[in-house]
């Protein structure tokens, strides 16, 4: 008898990669995770790095979700890297992927061009929460971002994106710097949402009416087909609107076929976490029926 819980033959995924004319020569990493069911818990079954990039042995705080930790050791990305990123979650299995810190993408030199690229792949009945820290993008940095995110129609996912443009403590901006990229939402096999990101440096006008001068902004995405979860969550962001001041957070709910995008503007992303951090154990205990455990890497 064949265990439907096993794959019968090792998954083939495609890399996001750039072309190989717009990078000059850098880091080249990449890292493959799979995640599969085992028992009643989720496993890490398949891991093929190569590069700077790697995984923590995966953690159970809760039980049977896999808790796995991305890391980069080299600690920033700088013009010329390139990052690249898959994971997939089969199907009935569960994992919550989150980094150690912020990822930090340096000054670029000779123009070169720093890139991430990250394919999520959520399959039927299974549940994917990807909760990076911020991307901080330094002065004078250019960066291509691509995200893709497949789902399943019975697939759940919780994620989000935060970008912090220069460093705030230094009031520096992102000086000459440009961060390009888009992040693409498909949920069986139609594609939902497009947010792009076309960030200049020099684009004046942007800071002002687009970035409301403030440095971070942040993206929260999770699926849902239930009006009162979409009331639930616009409740917990109006209450933490009336608690920061408009100077510090301004944060919006839209529901869009099938899925809740939260957007958000703020000059800490210590703001942005504490509010996306309610959002997601509320939503959790909705899914779920209980609130999940906060990763311990956050607290270190």
């Amino acid at each position: 008898m064949i265990d439907p819980q096993l794959p019968q033959s090792q998954p083939q995924t495609s890399y996001l990669t750039p072309s190989t004319a717009a990078i000059t020569q850098g880091w080249q990493a990449h890292l493959n995770l799979s995640f599969y069911p085992r028992g009643n818990k989720t496993i890490l079954l398949h891991k093929k790095q190569q590069g700077p990039l790697a995984v923590q042995r995966p953690f159970y705080p809760e039980g049977n979700i896999c808790h796995a930790y991305v890391l980069h050791p080299p600690g920033g990305v700088v013009g010329g890297d390139s990052l690249t990123i898959t994971a997939r979650v089969a199907p009935c299995a569960h994992s919550l992927l989150t980094t150690p810190g912020a990822t930090k993408f340096y000054r670029s030199s000779e123009g070169k061009i720093a890139h991430q690229s990250q394919t999520l792949v959520v399959e039927e009945n299974s549940y994917l929460e990807w909760l990076p820290q911020e991307n901080i993008f330094f002065t004078d940095a250019k960066v291509h971002l691509i995200t893709r995110i497949e789902l399943a129609t019975t697939a759940r996912f919780m994620g989000w994106e935060l970008h912090c443009f220069g460093r705030p403590a230094l009031n520096e901006g992102l000086g000459c710097g440009t961060v390009t990229g888009k992040t693409e939402i498909w949920i069986a096999n139609k594609r939902i949402l497009t947010e792009r990101v076309a960030m200049d440096g020099q684009d004046k006008r942007f800071l002002i009416n687009g970035l409301q001068n403030f440095s971070l902004t942040a993206s929260f995405f999770i699926t849902n087909d239930s009006p009162e979860l979409l009331a639930m969550v616009q409740t917990l962001l109006d209450q933490q609107q009336q608690y920061y001041s408009s100077q510090q957070l301004v944060v919006a709910v839209t529901q869009i076929e099938g899925l809740i995008v939260i957007r958000a503007l703020a000059n800490w992303s210590e703001t942005i976490m504490h509010v996306f951090v309610k959002v997601w154990q509320q939503v959790r205990e909705q899914w779920l029926g209980y609130t999940p455990v906060i990763p311990r890497i956050w607290a270190t």
